[in-house]
């Protein structure tokens, strides 16, 4: 079976493609996509790890589903297309990206210009029906999307993984602390942004130990 998906990833989740529960996956996503609509569009289904390279890994950020509206997502998480209105998640993630770092709040949701700086945008569901916010889960993307963050996390040193909210949290539990650093707070959602979101400073903390271990920091 081929997967059509960014040749280091490819190379580094080699492992996956021929265990049950990935053929499996993907016969029914195959079904799901010719009669159903789903997102984001298929050529889009590994859009995070296309753009990030896994050697040009420097920060993860964990999202749990893609939105699931027409138009909003591009295969990043918390990301969605140029002119798409700002889902309240994001709105609050660029508030905070504001007030940590002064960074003007962008015009554009389109967060492709994080993940060319070595920012891995990744859901642990990778598809999602629309308007169902959690249909594709327990079908086989957490399995292979956990093994995603275990060759980062086993494979490399120095990344900086941050984790908004309790599912994000406990799916990076193992991660080892003495070889990354693992950033937590409540989520972004408006349900707990005021619970402790704002005002993490995880973009800061991430530049800083960035550049303590000499990688170029990023641009929020």
């Amino acid at each position: 079976m081929s997967v059509k998906i960014e040749d280091s990833w490819k190379q580094a989740l080699s492992a996956e493609w021929q265990k049950d529960y990935f053929v499996n996956l993907t016969q029914w996503l195959h079904s799901e996509y010719k009669t159903k609509q789903i997102f984001p569009p298929g050529k889009q289904i590994f859009a995070a790890f296309d753009t990030t390279p896994f050697n040009d890994v420097k920060v993860v950020i964990l999202g749990q589903d893609p939105y699931h509206d027409v138009g909003q997502a591009n295969g990043l998480c918390f990301s969605v297309n140029d002119g798409i209105q700002f889902p309240p998640s994001l709105n609050n993630i660029f508030k905070e990206v504001h007030d940590d770092t002064g960074a003007p709040i962008p015009t554009s949701g389109n967060l492709e210009r994080w993940a060319k700086q070595g920012v891995l945008l990744l859901n642990a569901t990778l598809t999602v029906e629309a308007h169902r916010a959690g249909s594709h889960q327990n079908r086989g993307w957490e399995e292979f999307t956990d093994a995603a963050i275990a060759a980062l996390a086993n494979n490399r040193e120095n990344i900086v993984f941050i984790l908004w909210g309790s599912y994000a949290i406990k799916k990076g539990a193992f991660i080892n602390r003495m070889k990354h650093l693992v950033l937590t707070s409540p989520h972004p959602s408006p349900l707990s942004a005021y619970r402790g979101f704002f005002g993490n400073h995880h973009f800061s903390q991430a530049n800083a130990y960035l550049e303590k271990h000499g990688i170029a920091p990023i641009n929020w």
